[in-house]
């Protein structure tokens, strides 16, 4: 068997870089390689948001997430919005007046970085846009930056009264993964994308040039000669870049999210993906206090929790998605994923501090969904799209929690490096090679703020 390109994982990732090789014309015959479903081992796990709004160094995640969501906005378009994608915004909120000057100081910097204009309202009356329920067109970039907490209150009802400083990111919002990756999909194929079922195994090299690839399939091993093999593989992308002997340094973390309905309907179905930015201690009635105290693992659970429970809708029903990465252990991915079974009380104990309606469900937890996968990252927490030291070896991973709101940008990009085609200015900042530059790995000791919640 014969293929212009194969790309080894059908999740996010190596769907839109099949998707971008056949638009853009690399190649008719690209086999998208997979040993589960399309979309089946992290992508589907995904809480669906995109967004904008990254630090530095340099703005090179603004202006890749900035294409990709302008690549999701014209299929959104062309197929009548069918992967439902809104403009809801992210919403970063804080009990603490203090923390208006780092919240600006954030802005600035990624407004700078051309994530669009900075706006302040210090009153009610100073011009603020409310959100739209659906879609994106004609809704505001950047970031408002509310000091007024009335306004706070006024435009979302829901959150504590505690809350005294917003930041409403405005070029972000919500989609479905599922359907995004089905759309691209179903392109892909029509322009000549085939799908094989089975484990990539081995990559064979002609010299130093990738020549073809191994699958382990139901009926035994196919070999497939091509010139270009993709690593689309999510958590397993430093396993297939070792059969080529490349090392990629990524770390792989477990990560978990639930779901639930919200039956008394606690939470308006057009609030925003409301992020909670401040160290969080859990509400515990007096009894459940002392039972806690006493028992040397409950102890912890009065401890104050990092920043960073956040949750939001999903879809026209009942159903509300919250998560928190305060444990993210780094380990070997292994799947299923096991989970804390006290995770959905603690993070439904903690978004209680931000929306208090929630504390409703603490006498009886409603039945959570607890699902999740492994954020693949980097040091810097920046994906690896581009060429490697072997010929026909191309990167397309290391999308940590960002994949489904990049992985448009991230296709497209990694098309241009296969096709030779003219390179965008920010794509250096994703080459594997960054690491062989001693000015480039000293500025990862300063780094700060990596853009994950």
């Amino acid at each position: 068997m014969k293929a212009q390109a194969v790309v080894c994982g059908a999740g996010i990732a190596g769907i839109a870089a099949a998707h971008a090789l056949v638009r853009d014309g690399a190649a008719s015959d690209v086999i998208l390689v997979d040993a589960g479903p399309p979309l089946s081992l992290t992508s589907d796990k995904s809480t669906e948001c995109y967004r904008n709004w990254w630090p530095g160094p340099g703005e090179a995640m603004v202006a890749l997430s900035s294409r990709s969501i302008g690549l999701m906005e014209a299929l959104a378009d062309a197929t009548g919005n069918a992967i439902r994608m809104d403009r809801r915004g992210y919403l970063y909120l804080s009990a603490d007046p203090a923390s208006a000057d780092s919240f600006a100081a954030t802005a600035r910097e990624s407004c700078a970085l051309g994530a669009g204009a900075l706006r302040v309202h210090e009153r009610g009356d100073t011009g603020y846009r409310p959100r739209r329920s659906d879609g994106f067109a004609g809704q505001p970039d950047g970031a408002d930056l509310i000091l007024a907490p009335d306004l706070i209150r006024e435009q979302f009802p829901c959150l504590t009264a505690h809350a005294r400083v917003a930041l409403h990111v405005r070029r972000a919002g919500a989609l479905s993964a599922q359907q995004l990756g089905m759309v691209l999909l179903e392109q892909a194929r029509a322009g000549g994308a085939r799908l094989l079922t089975g484990s990539l195994e081995a990559v064979s090299l002609s010299g130093t040039q990738v020549s073809g690839v191994s699958v382990r399939t139901a009926d035994g091993v196919l070999s497939i000669a091509t010139p270009v093999l993709v690593n689309a593989a999510g958590p397993y992308l430093a396993d297939v870049a070792r059969l080529a002997g490349v090392d990629v340094p990524v770390v792989c973390e477990r990560h978990a999210k639930i779901t639930f309905d919200d039956r008394a309907g606690v939470v308006p179905r057009d609030t925003p993906l409301a992020i909670w930015c401040d160290p969080t201690r859990l509400a515990w009635t007096a009894d459940e206090h002392a039972a806690l105290a006493s028992d040397a693992d409950g102890a912890a659970l009065l401890a104050p929790f990092p920043p960073g429970v956040h949750g939001r809708p999903v879809g026209a029903g009942h159903s509300m998605l919250l998560y928190w990465t305060y444990h993210c252990p780094v380990e070997t991915p292994s799947f299923p994923v096991g989970w804390d079974p006290h995770y959905p009380e603690i993070v439904l104990r903690g978004m209680s501090v931000m929306i208090p309606g929630l504390a409703a469900y603490h006498a009886h937890m409603p039945n959570a969904f607890v699902d999740g996968g492994y954020y693949t990252k980097t040091r810097e927490n920046r994906p690896l799209i581009g060429p490697t030291p072997v010929p026909g070896l191309f990167l397309c991973g290391a999308f940590s929690g960002f994949g489904i709101m990049t992985a448009m940008g991230a296709g497209e990009l990694l098309a241009a490096h296969v096709l030779g085609a003219p390179l965008p200015h920010y794509a250096p900042a994703f080459l594997l090679s960054r690491y062989d530059d001693p000015a480039y790995c000293a500025t990862l000791d300063g780094l700060a703020a990596s853009g994950q919640i």
